[in-house]
C-alpha cells in the first residue's frame, strides 16, 4: 500500500503559541511540544526533561495549576486531556486517549478505524512512575496509582490502585 508519511512538525514551540500558558510555567531542555495552540498550561507548572506533549488539532489538552510532570512522559491527547490542579505525574508516564478500533480483523490495525476517548486526571491524583493511562478512563480526585501499573478503567476518588491492568486495593479516606 503506497502511503504517505506525514509529518507533525518537530516539536519545537514558542510560549505565545499556546492556547493558554500561565506564570511560572519550568519546561525543560529537550520538551517536545507538538500542536501547542491546543494546549493550556496552568501556574507553577512543572515539566520534565525529554517529555512529548501531543496536541490535536480536534481537542484539548488541559494541565492544571501547580502539576508536576516528571521526566520522558509522552501525553497524546487526541481524545482530550485534562489533567486537574496539584496532580502528580511520575517520569515514563503514558497518556493516550486514541486507539484503533478491533473492528476488522482482515486488515493491519495500523488501517482500522481510529476511536478518540478522553482522559480525566482529577485534582490531588499522583500517577506513579512507569504507568500508562489508556483512553476514556477517569482517574478520581485524590486517587494515587502505584508505579508501572497500566489503568484500563475508571478509578474512584482516595482509591489507592495498582498493577496490570490497575486494581483498587484500598481507600485513603
Amino acid at each position: 500500500m503506497n502511503k504517505k508519511n506525514h509529518s507533525h512538525g518537530d516539536g519545537s514551540f514558542k510560549k505565545s503559541e499556546f492556547m493558554k500558558i500561565a506564570e511560572n510555567v519550568i519546561i525543560e531542555k529537550n520538551v517536545l511540544i507538538f500542536h501547542p495552540e491546543s494546549i493550556s498550561i496552568g501556574i507553577n507548572v512543572y515539566i520534565g526533561h525529554n517529555t512529548i506533549l501531543k496536541g490535536y488539532y480536534k481537542n484539548e489538552m488541559k494541565i492544571g495549576d501547580n502539576t508536576w510532570i516528571g521526566q520522558n512522559c509522552f501525553f497524546h491527547s487526541a481524545g482530550g486531556l485534562y489533567i486537574g490542579d496539584s496532580v502528580g505525574i511520575g517520569p515514563y508516564v503514558k497518556i493516550i486517549t486514541s486507539a484503533h478500533k478491533d473492528n476488522c480483523l482482515s486488515n493491519p490495525v495500523l488501517y482500522n478505524e481510529i476511536k478518540f476517548d478522553q482522559v480525566i486526571i482529577e485534582d490531588g491524583s499522583d500517577i506513579g512512575i512507569g504507568s500508562i493511562v489508556i483512553s476514556g478512563t477517569k482517574i478520581g480526585e485524590g486517587a494515587i496509582i502505584g508505579a508501572g501499573s497500566v489503568v484500563t478503567k475508571d478509578i474512584p476518588p482516595y482509591a489507592v490502585a495498582a498493577g496490570s491492568p490497575a486494581k483498587v486495593l484500598r481507600y485513603r479516606k
